[in-house]
């Protein structure tokens, strides 16, 4: 019983974690690439990379947490290590992303009181 409810109820749980995923890069790059054109007209600097950044780290979150769950649906052993191997990925990337946000943060002056913490 408990084994078929979750198989109905996960899918659509998954396939959610996955789109929030996809909306926040969306958003997130529409948002960044608007500040991009701005900078460029205004000839103003702009510091979108770490906005962007962020956006993306979220995102990775989202689609972790998606490829966790699908972790209860497996039936092989072939089916495990695709998943582990997109895990694995997927947090490279997001500790690639945090070492990125970490530099960038590293080399802004600390007057500019940004109030980030790791």
């Amino acid at each position: 019983m408990l084994h078929h409810v979750i198989e109905v109820a996960l899918p659509p749980i998954i396939a959610l974690c996955e789109l929030i995923g996809i909306v926040v890069v969306t958003i997130t790059a529409i948002q960044c690439f608007y500040k991009y054109l701005k900078g460029l007209v205004t000839r103003k600097p702009t510091d979108f990379k770490v906005e962007l950044a962020h956006g993306l780290a979220s995102a990775l979150e989202f689609k972790m947490a998606a490829e966790i769950l699908k972790t209860v649906l497996v039936q092989s052993l072939d089916e495990l290590i695709i998943l582990g191997a997109v895990i694995l990925l997927r947090a490279l990337m997001a500790l690639l992303i945090h070492l990125e946000l970490k530099e960038q943060r590293d080399r802004q002056p600390a007057a500019a009181g940004s109030g980030w913490k790791d």
